[in-house]
């Protein structure tokens, strides 16, 4: 078993921006540390095709979740994508490929040179990202999106609740986030086995895999809390790297702070596979609110 490894859960859509990212995993992997990347069943072979030549670990969804041997495939099949890929990527620790794994979304970059250190400590814990999202909601109350700021105390609150943890209101990302095994695993025997719940049951009540694992870690201690900011820097919203991009801001320049950048995909459906979706007024739509930094 090793250290830390990488780990993305991906499916067609996102072809295209995946094999973007694995080839900054390539450039920059100067450790060589393993990259595994799960996808549907019915879209391995795709996958396998568009990513020979490189140094990734295909796997299915499927091969985690039969080590989940309390999850519910029914259920899981019942789920929309956005709730099964939280449970199917806060599942991997079951696999014991690693001790802990950096969770990447297929929309990230590397922009410069990483290893171990930059993931966790020497002796082996993980660095985990911990504040109060101060710089996001300051900069959406300036923007005057207040329902950014809205959504982030509920979701705060919800999951604070379910553990009974009264105080500050926490960010645990944006992701990629560094999760070891043993956080994962004191929540599935302190709070889910004694329940009666699994991690899918969890999730359909607080669809926010992040915070279930934060809360986990300042309940537990499975690990001890060694907090960070951001590893990767996130464009949440267009409106931010409509900013950027008229500041001059280069990726250079933010390597010196991050070790890559996420475009959310939302503003990228040209690099949908095989096409972007839907019809020509649409796709028009999407562009001009694209160039106007609305999406």
């Amino acid at each position: 078993m090793t250290t830390l490894a990488l780990y993305c859960k991906s499916y067609s859509t996102d072809l295209r921006r995946l094999v973007r990212l694995a080839e900054s995993v390539r450039k920059f992997n100067v450790e060589g540390l393993p990259f595994y990347v799960s996808v549907p069943d019915s879209e391995l072979a795709l996958f396998q095709e568009h990513l020979a030549g490189y140094d990734v670990h295909l796997m299915t969804d499927s091969d985690i979740l039969r080590a989940s041997t309390r999850i519910d495939r029914e259920q899981m099949s019942q789920l929309p994508g956005s709730l099964s890929q939280q449970i199917v990527k806060s599942e991997f620790w079951r696999l014991g490929l690693s001790d802990a794994y950096v969770c990447l979304d297929s929309d990230a970059v590397f922009i410069r040179p990483f290893g171990r250190a930059d993931f966790m400590t020497a002796e082996g814990t993980p660095y985990t990202m911990l504040d109060e999202a101060h710089d996001l909601l300051e900069d959406a109350l300036r923007q005057g999106r207040a329902r950014v700021m809205t959504d982030f105390n509920r979701e705060a609150d919800l999951v604070q609740t379910l553990f009974g943890r009264a105080g500050k209101r926490y960010s645990f990302g944006p992701f990629p986030l560094v999760w070891h095994k043993a956080v994962w695993q004191s929540l599935d025997e302190r709070f889910l086995q004694p329940r009666n719940i699994s991690f899918a049951d969890a999730i359909e009540m607080a669809p926010i895999e992040s915070r279930w694992y934060g809360e986990a870690l300042l309940a537990y201690q499975a690990v001890a809390l060694k907090p960070c900011q951001a590893l990767f820097k996130v464009y949440h919203y267009a409106w931010q790297l409509d900013g950027d991009r008229r500041d001059g801001v280069t990726s250079l320049q933010l390597s010196q702070l991050y070790m890559g950048v996420i475009y959310q995909s939302a503003w990228e459906r040209e690099m949908d596979w095989p096409s972007e979706g839907g019809g020509v007024l649409s796709r028009l739509g999407r562009s001009i609110r694209r160039r106007l930094g609305r999406i």
